[in-house]
């Protein structure tokens, strides 16, 4: 494992922050777009050694999408395999993490992935918890877990913001209702959804969680499970597959390590046998991921050959 210093970390990133020039900010949720395209940060988190970063690092952004890992984990340990993949397929999709296509041409509407927003979705759906709150609440124990971190809360504001925007979501689940792949209030599993997605963290946090799923579910620091080994890699194979929105094949062959990003322009990646690294800027390419962040991870893992493939 090729060792990777503190000036690594500044000297890439500095290298690429000029990027985001060719990119701009999540605009569909109004919270999100006041966001500033210059704001950048990354952090790496080692199974062995301390937390380097650089940037922005101190810097909350909510995790939006990084949050489908988090919930897919904690469907499987609440549920088991076969419960969760009755409800949501394995493969990847080429269509746009918000699209409702394949819902229509597949029987009975079963989502391809957990990581499009109708497989999302529908894994929230099964999270256990007699209402919204406790429900938000299993998945702040997990992130809170995960990130040895009590303080760990959601933004209040970006929720509200897309939780009032959620029209395409709700259509989404609508859908999904009519065809018995969730059940319930979708007025309830929106309010989880947007809460899970406004959850707010800095690259420092966000590594951490990474280098739990690199050191197979084990906490970085004590080796104690957090979550099942299975989960773990389960988890690790969907952000290969179906990561990085679809523009996940693409990454794959230019990166090649386990990845999931968030259009807030937080990226969570995964150095098998090394650790958890997060970058953060919230300038987007078209598919939804930071421009920052994918030229920061293709630049060092090319450098440090990282690609598992």
């Amino acid at each position: 494992m090729t060792e990777i210093l503190e000036k690594d970390l500044h000297h890439w990133l500095e290298h690429v922050r000029i990027y985001a020039n060719n990119g701009k900010v999540a605009d569909y949720i109004p919270a999100l777009a006041n966001q500033q395209p210059e704001i950048n940060a990354v952090a790496y988190f080692p199974l062995e050694g301390d937390v380097i970063h650089a940037g922005q690092s101190e810097y909350s952004f909510t995790i939006q999408s990084i949050s489908k890992v988090i919930t897919l984990a904690l469907a499987l340990v609440q549920h088991g395999e076969n419960a969760v993949f009755n409800r949501v397929g394995k493969e990847p999709s080429s269509d746009p993490f918000y699209s409702i296509a394949k819902l229509e041409v597949e029987s009975p509407g079963k989502p391809f992935n957990p990581m499009i927003n109708a497989g999302a979705l529908a894994v929230t759906n099964m999270i256990r918890g007699r209402n919204s709150e406790e429900m938000v609440e299993e998945v702040l124990q997990l992130v809170r877990l995960l990130t040895n971190d009590e303080e760990v809360y959601y933004d209040e504001e970006v929720a509200k913001s897309e939780f009032e925007t959620a029209f395409l979501n709700r259509s989404l689940a609508y859908f999904m209702k009519q065809n018995g792949i969730i059940t319930g209030s979708v007025e309830e599993l929106i309010d989880v959804y947007t809460k899970q997605c406004a959850i707010s963290l800095n690259v420092k946090q966000l590594a951490r969680i990474g280098a739990v799923f690199a050191n197979d579910g084990r906490d970085p620091d004590t080796n104690n499970p957090l979550i099942p080994s299975h989960v773990a890699r389960i988890c690790k194979t969907f952000m290969v597959t179906c990561g990085m929105y679809n523009a996940s094949g693409t990454f794959a062959i230019e990166v090649g390590i386990p990845a999931k990003s968030g259009v807030s322009g937080a990226i969570m990646s995964i150095i098998k046998g090394g650790g958890g690294l997060a970058v953060f800027g919230p300038s987007l390419d078209e598919r939804g991921n930071s421009v920052v962040g994918m030229q920061f991870l293709q630049k060092l893992a090319q450098e440090k050959r990282w690609s598992i493939f």
